[in-house]
């Protein structure tokens, strides 16, 4: 082994050779220098000398024999909750090494055809591997096939760790230690890349268990719901003595989750319609579909907050199928707000004049009170952009109208059937329901911790749209913190708490 650029290490080690007789040269100048016709003390030097290069040379070769071997098995590195190191200023990561050249070259080295003798496992381990399953059932011989099966010291034909990854990944750098990184570091994004059962969970349960304990806000986020993850976090909230910070949001359990309404919480009245909108499809003619869909939500969401409700899926599912409730609704507010002595009478005068076969086909069927309150508010001139909007979507025809919002339809439905509806509409007013509501904000603020499962392996379509809102809202937050900061008093009047009613 050299320290040249150009290595070669999986080779025979050959430096065994030349250690073994460096050795051999040292012992008979110790013991018999007659034999190398030199004097005692000239002897005495020379094995000295033998004895310094032997062990040079059986250094190196316990280098190339000890990066072949590794070749060829998988460490295991295990921790204890306990034994996580916290710091205020450095996140742990875990053990390794920084990639450079070299080990891109020593990776690339594995590849050859001539070298796979010492990077595969041997026949004998092969052989190992098959009795094994074959002699399971074999008395007498399934003793035997238990003992190759264990991954004990004693087994020199142990299997490898069920752990995942590729062992060359790690041979190429036997010298691995402590990884750090600078906790100002983390204002950037992270991205960790790797296939199935390679620990990229496990990596975020060490970074987790630091957050927690160093009392930060830990937002997770597990679209599949990994059981494992969440009795980590559970675990590690109850050790920090932060139970009370503790919410759990899974669409999988809805009677032990807490709720969250996604469309409540918003810096623009206009990221309610967005949150619905963009779950759907956009390609082709649906785009103008689209369209429509996001400006009547945005209707219904604007009336709404008007008339000082907090929106969420079952109102808007509820006006999208009838309107007019929600125009009647408005349109006596707007009466009432605009101080019209007698609108009352007035409006019902104009509905006995109303006569159903001379409206309009479009408003055939509706409400005659509903009709007359639109005539009323358009005769005194009643101007308000709510009520405008809601005045355009009531006079649609309403078999136009419901090809038009046929997209927005099915979504809504599949967000309020069943109890995922309670879960992501919370009513505020039932007494009787004990789960908590949480709002981003109010996370921050509290240095909260909330697992998210979005339980997508039931219901891609539900898991999709909570978890665009849940982003969607927690980015608006992101960016009124970014404007204002998060202490309460410098959010009194932000915009979250200005327009969420």
């Amino acid at each position: 082994m050299s320290a040249h650029p150009i290595e070669a290490l999986l080779r025979p080690p050959v430096e065994l050779w030349s250690m073994s007789v460096a050795f051999a040269v040292g012992v008979i100048a110790f013991l018999a220098p007659w034999a190398l016709m030199m004097p005692p003390g000239v002897a005495n030097i020379t094995g000295a000398r033998c004895f310094f290069l032997g062990g040079i040379r059986a250094k190196q070769a316990r280098a190339v024999l000890r990066y072949q071997r590794n070749m060829r098995r998988l460490p295991i590195y295990q921790l204890r909750a306990d034994q996580v190191p916290v710091s205020q200023y450095k996140l742990f990561l875990g053990k390794g090494f920084r990639w450079t050249q070299q080990h891109t070259q020593r990776l690339r080295d594995t590849l050859k055809p001539e070298v796979q003798c010492y990077v595969q496992p041997g026949k004998a381990y092969h052989w190992a591997r098959q009795k094994e399953v074959l002699w399971e059932d074999v008395p007498l011989l399934s003793v035997l096939a238990s003992g190759l099966r264990s991954r004990s010291r004693l087994n020199p034909l142990a299997p490898l760790p069920a752990v995942g990854g590729k062992p060359a990944l790690h041979a190429v750098e036997p010298k691995e230690q402590p990884v750090w990184m600078d906790i100002g570091e983390r204002v950037g994004h992270t991205l960790v890349l790797g296939t199935t059962r390679v620990g990229k969970t496990r990596l975020a349960e060490v970074l987790i268990t630091q957050d927690i304990r160093r009392g930060d806000v830990v937002i997770v986020f597990d679209p599949k719901g990994d059981a494992d993850l969440l009795r980590r976090i559970y675990a590690e909230a109850k050790r920090a003595g932060r139970l009370d910070d503790f919410y759990l949001f899974h669409l999988g359990f809805p009677h032990i989750s807490a709720r969250y309404n996604a469309i409540g919480n918003f810096s623009r009245i206009t990221e309610v319609a967005t949150r619905i909108a963009n779950q759907l499809p956009n390609e082709g003619n649906s785009a103008a579909f689209k369209e429509f869909a996001w400006r009547f939500v945005n209707i219904i969401a604007r009336a709404s907050v008007a008339l000082n409700r907090r929106p969420d899926y079952q109102q808007i599912r509820r006006y999208i199928n009838d309107i007019e409730p929600l125009f009647v609704e408005y349109a006596r507010y707007c009466a009432h707000a605009s101080d019209l002595e007698g609108w009352e009478e007035q409006v019902k005068e104009v509905a006995d004049n109303i006569k159903e076969r001379n409206l309009p086909s479009s408003l055939r069927g509706r409400s005659i009170d509903a009709i007359a309150l639109m005539r009323f508010l358009q005769d005194k001139a009643v101007y308000d952009p709510v009520l405008d909007g809601l005045v355009s979507a009531f006079k649609y025809d309403k078999t136009y109208f419901d090809k038009i919002v046929s997209s927005v339809g099915p979504l809504m439905e599949k967000l309020t059937t069943g109890n995922i509806a309670a879960l992501i509409s919370p009513d505020y007013q039932d007494e009787e329901d004990h789960r908590p509501i949480f709002e981003w904000m109010d996370v921050i603020r509290r240095k909260g911790i909330v697992y998210v499962g979005l339980d997508a392996l039931t219901d891609t379509t539900v898991a999709s749209a909570v978890g665009n809102s849940m982003f969607a809202d927690l980015v608006s937050v992101a960016g009124h913190i970014y404007k204002h900061g998060v202490t309460p008093e410098t959010n009194a009047k932000g915009d979250v708490e200005q327009n969420s009613p």
